[in-house]
């Protein structure tokens, strides 16, 4: 994707290395620099609650930028990205002879690509989910992304950006996205965190957690995750909800290891189960596993 942006010569490619409040591995870092030297879009992808979307926030707040974020529906479309044309106000106010109509731009609503073309400064332009949009939805973007430009067909203008935007796309694999469309951006999977990366996590929200709480929680955490069968395994941001909940209720480690039969599942389960099939599920294998240890 060749830079079409006006841009100095000897201007240093900004460089990301992380935040404090955001634990990045090594592979996630290179790959937002990646994007960075290649100026193409950054395509993230992972399990949802991986962090994908405070990725962007947290890129824009290192490297000093405004973020601009467009979440996509399931009934969004390309265009909306770029501007609509209201026709329909501008017919109404015609027939009530409003003085409006004689200037076309009072109907254009700037879409998000729109804004972040034309500000002052290098943006962060998060494309979120980009999944749930119809199949199409991206292919509709290619040239729009390739070549930082648009046309806007009533006003017979040309929307060029001043400064290329980093563009971070996030996407959860509910659908496959184009080939044409991948060859133009920078990959990067978010793995779900081994134990010693989401302790780090975890000290960055709970710095003050004690030890003993965060080995049973975690321990109790990836037992779900291990679950065969399981509908919906909980996430990062699960966890870091269900410590702030035993936190809050002052549950201590031991009730997160109790033999005990009527607490199978582990308490305020509700931030981590999500469907009543997953607690059954959950109950009936690790009752089998105590089960066994007695006999």
């Amino acid at each position: 994707m060749p830079d079409q942006t006006p841009q100095k010569a000897d201007a240093p490619t900004p460089r990301f290395a992380g935040t404090d409040s955001y634990v990045a591995t090594q592979d996630l870092t290179l790959a937002v620099n990646a994007a960075l030297t290649l100026q193409r879009p950054l395509l993230i992808k992972g399990e949802p609650g991986t962090g994908k979307t405070m990725l962007a926030e947290e890129v824009a707040r290192a490297l000093d930028r405004p973020l601009l974020q467009w979440h996509i529906k399931s009934t969004t479309k390309a265009h909306q990205g770029l501007y609509e044309y209201d026709a329909v106000s501008r017919l109404r106010d015609s027939q009530l002879g409003d003085e409006r109509v004689r200037v076309i731009d009072n109907y254009i609503v700037r879409g998000v690509l729109w804004q972040a073309f034309t500000a002052d400064e290098p943006v962060v332009l998060l494309i979120d989910e980009i999944d749930k949009a119809d199949i199409e939805f991206p292919n509709d973007l290619l040239r729009e992304l390739d070549r930082m430009e648009f046309f806007v067909y009533e006003t017979q203008q040309m929307v060029r950006a001043v400064h290329r935007p980093l563009v971070i796309i996030t996407s959860n694999n509910e659908k496959d996205l184009p080939d044409a469309f991948l060859r133009r951006c920078f990959f990067h999977y978010i793995r779900f965190p081994d134990e010693a990366t989401m302790q780090a996590i975890v000290d960055v929200h709970f710095p003050g957690l004690k030890k003993s709480l965060l080995e049973a929680a975690l321990a109790t955490f990836y037992q779900l995750r291990d679950v065969p069968g399981l509908k919906k395994k909980p996430s990062t941001s699960e966890l870091l909800d269900w410590l702030k909940l035993l936190l809050a209720e002052d549950i201590p480690p031991e009730a997160l290891r109790s033999q005990d039969r009527d607490a199978i599942v582990p308490p305020l389960h509700g931030a981590l189960l999500k469907n009543e099939q997953d607690v059954h599920l959950f109950e009936r294998l690790v009752a089998m596993a105590r089960s066994g240890r007695r006999g």
